[in-house]
């Protein structure tokens, strides 16, 4: 579907909200507790629709972390790519020429054009590293 074609519902503009309003990446459920506190109730299974719709789109990113879990994130627009602290969950984004030339390369060597990748370097940030944790995702 795309964005013209989604029924504007107070749960989507909810979500859509909240999403602007957040820096780090979020788990759903992290999402929904977040919505529960501030909204009329608006159910897990919504919030998974609307995060899922939302990722198609092309208004937010996703990150999946080691252990399988989706994150969300709304981001700029554009190429990107993303360093996120395994311990807190804060995220920055990266422009990295290199990785784009890196790909390119790969890639013609190989015979693929028209080529697409998603970069996240996962770490730990420089507040958690000191002991000053930040927020938890």
């Amino acid at each position: 579907m795309s964005p013209l074609t989604h029924r504007t519902t107070r749960q989507r503009t909810a979500i859509a909200a909240l999403m602007a309003s957040l820096s780090d990446f979020r788990s759903a459920q992290s999402i929904h507790a977040l919505l529960i506190e501030s909204q009329p109730p608006i159910g897990l299974a919504t919030v998974y629709r609307t995060l899922k719709s939302m990722v198609a789109d092309g208004a937010i990113d996703t990150f999946i972390t080691v252990d399988g879990e989706t994150l969300y994130r709304r981001c700029s627009s554009g190429h990107h790519h993303h360093l996120v602290c395994k311990k807190c969950g804060r995220t920055s984004e990266i422009h990295a020429d290199a990785v784009e030339a890196w790909a390119d390369n790969v890639a013609g060597e190989q015979g693929y054009t028209d080529i697409e990748h998603t970069v996240e370097i996962v770490g730990i940030c420089r507040d958690c590293s000191t002991g000053s944790s930040g927020q938890p995702a």
